[in-house]
């Protein structure tokens, strides 16, 4: 009889499993959306902008991550790679109450200026410093003068990821997390590289590295989440 009642149980448990692709499809996206807390009216418009002007910025959902992460480790420092015109700087500045020192770095000179807006016009951003310049320049800059960093979040050149971890990783201070953005690059990072366009490859194959470094390093603890298009989470520690 038991055993009869545990084959009986089978199909309808395997009924209750929902496929992959409803469980992380859009309507779950939009839900989860849904969910995170609305921005300061200043900050909306600064969102609605970038949109508009097809500048990429961090999705809904990574926000939701973000704000988590911050609240988590509570930093006193945070070190951002990828200004674009400054929304999410301004984001993990409100996310942390302002006031934290927060440094950004940009090459971009469109970008650049309209982030010095952002942070000029706004008194509550007076703690950002956008340090401007290649992003692998400054980085080394920063090691040199001795900084380190509570949290990090990578945003920039996709195929130079593995060269900004190994530049990241001296500006790590104890306990810091660092979170990496855009890392599945729209699910094509699980594929081969056969089946990417040609022109994407190096990106594609640059960020594969990127990953197999991050979950190789002894110094850290990572996992990848499917937020957004991806992001990585790490917590160093030393060694």
């Amino acid at each position: 009889m038991k055993e009869r009642l545990l084959q009986e149980s089978t199909p309808a448990d395997a009924d209750d499993r929902l496929p992959v692709s409803q469980v992380n499809g859009e309507k779950t996206s939009e839900y989860i959306s849904s969910l995170v807390p609305d921005l300061p009216d200043w900050l909306a418009d600064t969102e609605r902008r970038a949109k508009r002007e097809e500048v990429p910025i961090i999705r809904k959902e990574a926000q939701g991550l973000l704000r988590f992460l911050l609240s988590a480790r509570q930093p006193k420092s945070i070190l951002e790679v990828g200004t674009a015109v400054g929304f999410s700087a301004a984001f993990m500045e409100d996310c942390v109450g302002y006031g934290v020192p927060l440094t950004t770095i940009e090459k971009v000179p469109a970008r650049i200026e309209a982030a010095k807006r952002l942070f000029t016009e706004r008194s509550e951003l007076a703690a950002i410093t956008l340090r401007e310049g290649d992003a692998a320049e400054v980085l080394a800059e920063l090691a040199a003068e001795g900084r380190k960093f509570d949290f990090v979040f990578l945003d920039a050149a996709k195929a130079q990821y593995p060269i900004y971890w190994q530049l990241i990783r001296p500006l790590l201070a104890d306990g810091a997390y660092f979170v990496a953005d855009n890392v599945l690059q729209e699910g094509s990072i699980a594929e081969s590289k056969f089946t990417v366009q040609r022109r994407d490859r190096t990106i594609h194959l640059r960020m594969r590295e990127f990953v197999r470094e991050l979950f190789g390093e002894k110094s850290v603890v990572s996992t990848l989440l499917p937020v957004g298009d991806g992001m990585t989470v790490s917590v160093y520690h030393e060694r």
